[in-house]
């Protein structure tokens, strides 16, 4: 597998992983009075800030784009983040932390089906096997199991709208590095994002103290690691490899998730999940092991 394949493996990854991290911000901010939507604002405003002073320093002309591609960033800034975070959280308060994010992680299959149709990927074995292994996996890492619920139709159509939301980031994010850097795409998502929660957030509520200093501390965090690094680390990974591998990849993320509560929360980890670990991270290293191979034979053909 070339250096540069190998590499964007290995960003994406890092971007997923630094997703997994964000359960520590929002525990904390939830601790202190934030609502999930008010949450999800300060994310993507102080990402948006963190950005735009990112890009100033470096070359402000990273800001200029073409009226005409702003549908782009409509879509990973509304269609992705704003809408995958609202049926995701109130999935969470409809049914279970275990339910939604199983139903999130059917953002794979999303990926694939439209990546098959918007950017002709094959639909190979090797991808099929993978997402099943993955969609397996992170069933067994959710705890779904043993969740034992009954849910509603609505509750289930919510919890897969986070998932096609979420995997809408991949489809337009794809579509936009094709024209755009990496800090171009992340500022305008987050920009767009930031102006369509912010009426319904809540957040000029006088309940909440946005500037504590305990707060301002973890909102720059959840800014910066789980947001600002982990999609710019993801994007950049996704100029070079398909989306539907990256989508797949980035399913490491529950992984992390799970093994932050053990180390930091001290939060237990049961054999089904350790298996469920297993699957998802079978699934990371047969998708970029099959990439190496079909670059490779590529090459030979060439």
């Amino acid at each position: 597998m070339p250096y540069q394949t190998k590499l964007a493996f290995l960003y994406v990854a890092i971007g997923a992983s630094l997703w997994g991290i964000i359960g520590f911000f929002v525990k904390e901010l939830t601790l202190t009075g934030f609502t999930s939507l008010q949450i999800v604002f300060l994310r993507a405003a102080s990402a948006f800030l963190l950005f735009l002073t990112w890009i100033v320093v470096k070359d402000p002309s990273l800001l200029r784009i073409h009226f005409k591609d702003i549908w782009y960033f409509l879509g990973t800034g509304i269609l992705s983040v704003s809408f995958f975070n609202w049926c995701y959280f109130t999935t969470i308060q409809t049914s279970s932390l275990a339910i939604a994010a199983i139903l999130l992680y059917t953002a794979p299959a999303f990926v694939l089906v439209i990546s098959a149709l918007v950017f002709k990927e094959p639909l190979t074995r090797q991808k099929l096997v993978a997402l099943a292994s993955t969609f397996f996996g992170c069933t067994l890492v959710s705890g779904l199991f043993s969740a034992q619920l009954e849910l509603s139709i609505l509750s289930i159509l919510i919890g897969l709208g986070a998932g096609f939301g979420y995997s809408l980031y991949s489809v337009f994010g794809k579509l936009a590095s094709r024209k755009y850097e990496t800090l171009t795409i992340s500022i305008y998502t987050f920009f767009f994002a930031m102006l369509t929660l912010f009426p319904i957030s809540g957040i000029t509520s006088t309940d909440i103290q946005v500037f504590r200093p305990s707060v301002v501390m973890n909102v720059i965090g959840l800014g910066l690691f789980p947001t600002v690094f982990a999609y710019w680390f993801y994007t950049q990974g996704l100029q070079q490899i398909d989306a539907s591998r990256a989508s797949i990849v980035s399913t490491i993320e529950p992984v992390v998730a799970t093994l932050m509560g053990v180390i930091l929360f001290k939060e237990s980890i049961s054999f089904v999940q350790g298996i469920g670990i297993l699957f998802v991270l079978g699934a990371v290293l047969l998708i970029q092991e099959r990439a190496g191979i079909s670059v490779q034979t590529s090459a030979a053909q060439k």
